[in-house]
């Protein structure tokens, strides 16, 4: 019998996205062939791995056997790859970047088109998260590098500071917290705070230290969607002060004047695995990074 690894990373993504056609979105590819990966799978090796029985297709027991000793099979592969590639001192075949949202993201890009334009054979996969979602996804993903806010931080990791960021807590100019010269925390709290939900699975640390106590909290995906809630002057909440330095220059959005509060800085980080080597791509992204 002739194990095909693709077949195993077809039946892990069919699991982990839920059905035959949001896996053959996430891997480009045709719904068709995705089917063709899993009933070829199932052939090699005599079992059926998915009950078909009903609407949506589950996973057998057998199936679910199969999947987490295939998944043993793809960390080995990949471990033999990035042993391979170490020894040949040659170009890692994928490359993976975690980052939080709340990241500029022009300087990562312009590192990323910089290796794009040397035309290397490395594949290189950028996600955006938030808060613990971060961290979660490079675990996860057993991910190469993450550009994080907050981290836990273990002997298992090497970590990077990066340059400082500023935050600062604005509102649109007609929002009655915009009117007012001092403002206290009583007064914020009979307001809308904006906030940006974790992304992760799980809690990974307590975010509501960032929090004011006021009873209605509107959570938003990402910082993007954050700024049009505060243009349209629903709350107040963070921003990173590169995202909203426009609109505060022309007084569209202001300050909030909370004395000696209305301002933080944070240093973010690069974190990598110690226990795994960074190839040639990562390398070169962290030195066109600083």
């Amino acid at each position: 019998m002739k194990l095909d690894l693709d077949s195993i990373k077809v039946l892990a993504t069919v699991v982990e996205t839920g059905s035959f056609a949001a896996a053959a979105k996430k891997l480009h590819r045709a719904q068709s062939a995705i089917s063709y990966q899993i009933n070829k799978l199932e052939e090699a090796l005599n079992l059926d791995i998915f009950d078909r029985s009903e609407y949506r297709a589950t996973l057998t027991d057998a199936g679910k056997t199969i999947l987490n000793e295939g998944k043993r099979l793809l960390s080995q592969a990949h471990h033999i790859e990035n042993i391979a590639s170490q020894l040949n001192q040659e170009w890692e075949p994928s490359f993976e970047i975690v980052i939080d949202g709340i990241l500029e993201i022009t300087p990562i890009m312009s590192a990323i088109k910089s290796l794009l334009e040397d035309d290397i054979p490395t594949k290189i996969s950028l996600t955006m998260e938030y808060l613990g979602g971060v961290q979660h996804r490079f675990d996860k993903n057993q991910a190469d590098l993450m550009l994080v806010k907050e981290f836990k931080n273990s002997t298992q990791l090497n970590s990077k500071p990066l340059e400082p960021v500023e935050c600062l807590l604005c509102v649109n100019s007609t929002h009655p917290l915009g009117q007012l010269k001092s403002v206290n925390i009583e007064q914020l709290q009979q307001h809308i705070e904006l906030s940006v939900h974790d992304s992760s699975e799980q809690e990974f640390y307590d975010v509501e230290h960032m929090h004011f106590g006021g009873e209605r909290i509107f959570y938003l995906s990402d910082f993007k969607s954050k700024k049009q809630a505060l243009l349209q002057g629903i709350g107040f909440g963070w921003m990173p002060f590169y995202l909203v330095e426009k609109e505060l220059n022309a007084g569209i959005l202001t300050e909030v004047a909370l004395k000696k509060a209305s301002r933080f800085s944070f240093t973010p980080h690069l974190v990598w695995r110690r226990e795994k080597a960074l190839g040639k791509a990562a390398k070169k992204f962290i030195s066109l990074l600083n």
